[in-house]
């Protein structure tokens, strides 16, 4: 298979933009559910001068926009989508993954706000003084901010597994119809945001790549590639104990060919091997760039994840 027929065949049905989609929302998945365990863990270093707050303010909500906007404007008929927004089905994957982003939105929106209060507030003040409502919303919802914090954590997880579910729900391909691609899915997507933040760390802090939260961050993101590599293998035994449909599908992938050497050399090389070849020296440097070197590769190796999934996945139909 050649590289231009990898990305087009006659079973493809959702290409490249919804792979990048999967990876947007994984980053905002994994970085929300970072900064709530930093708190948690760490309360001192979960304020509002974070590092990882401070990404998250940023890329939690303006990932999950960025992925819907590439979503909608690549459907067949754009201007429908706002019917999946008021019209619910409990029957329908992507109906209910609307429900989701909406419920998601909403809270990520009032926990941010209550985390950088006294920003809002003077926000508020200067441009929109007449708004007095944004100062009684957060007085409303400080004597349920944990409560909030942690139903922002479970919509964090349900949406880093949502992005597995949504494929795995189609039982047309064998390859994506895997109750291991939610799980994976999540714990590829909190090692995405752990690389994110630990990009943003490293840049703000060039002299000292290895504070408390950045040193957080590594705990859990060791444990999470280790996982991750597990479900991976995992994912691809079930492939191979599974019935003729399964095994072809496995045959596809892995096989040989273009989409074979994408795993081999990008996600596992690239996104696997590499990073943690590389991490004992980035624990040693004193610069920033081998925090660079390690979470880049680390990142790119998640979106290739996402790409061989996807594209892999359709390869065969049952």
């Amino acid at each position: 298979m050649t590289s231009a027929s990898a990305f087009h065949f006659a079973s493809l049905v959702w290409d490249w933009p919804i792979a990048i989609y999967l990876f947007l929302i994984g980053i905002s998945a994994g970085l929300v559910t970072l900064a709530i365990l930093l708190r948690r863990f760490h309360p001192e270093a979960g304020g509002s001068d974070s590092t990882l707050l401070r990404t998250t303010l940023v890329l939690g909500p303006g990932a999950i926009i960025l992925g819907l906007l590439i979503l909608v404007f690549h459907l067949t008929r754009p201007w429908t989508f706002w019917k999946l927004m008021f019209h619910y089905s409990f029957t329908s994957v992507m109906s209910m993954g609307v429900m989701l982003f909406q419920l998601y939105m909403v809270v990520l929106v009032l926990w941010l706000a209550k985390i950088f209060e006294k920003e809002v507030i003077a926000l508020q003040q200067r441009w929109l003084p007449r708004l007095g409502i944004v100062q009684k919303v957060l007085a409303l919802i400080t004597p349920f901010h944990r409560a909030l914090e942690t139903l922002m954590l479970v919509l964090a997880v349900l949406l880093g597994a949502y992005t597995g579910f949504l494929l795995s729900a189609l039982k047309s391909y064998p390859f994506l119809n895997n109750p291991i691609l939610p799980a994976l899915f999540l714990f590829s997507g909190i090692s995405s945001g752990a690389a994110v933040a630990l990009i943003a760390m490293a840049l703000r802090h060039r002299s000292n790549p290895h504070s408390t939260e950045a040193r957080f961050v590594h705990r859990i993101e060791t444990p999470v590639v280790w996982l991750e590599i597990f479900l991976l293998a995992a994912f691809f035994i079930g492939l191979a104990l599974g019935d003729d449909g399964k095994m072809r599908a496995l045959a596809a992938a892995l096989g040989g060919g273009f989409w074979s050497w994408w795993f081999w050399l990008g996600v596992v090389g690239l996104g696997l091997i590499i990073p943690l070849l590389l991490k004992p020296w980035a624990n040693r440097s004193v610069t920033f760039h081998g925090v660079l070197a390690v979470c880049g590769a680390s990142l790119t190796g998640v979106l290739l994840l996402r790409f061989f999934i996807l594209y892999a996945g359709q390869l065969t139909v049952a």
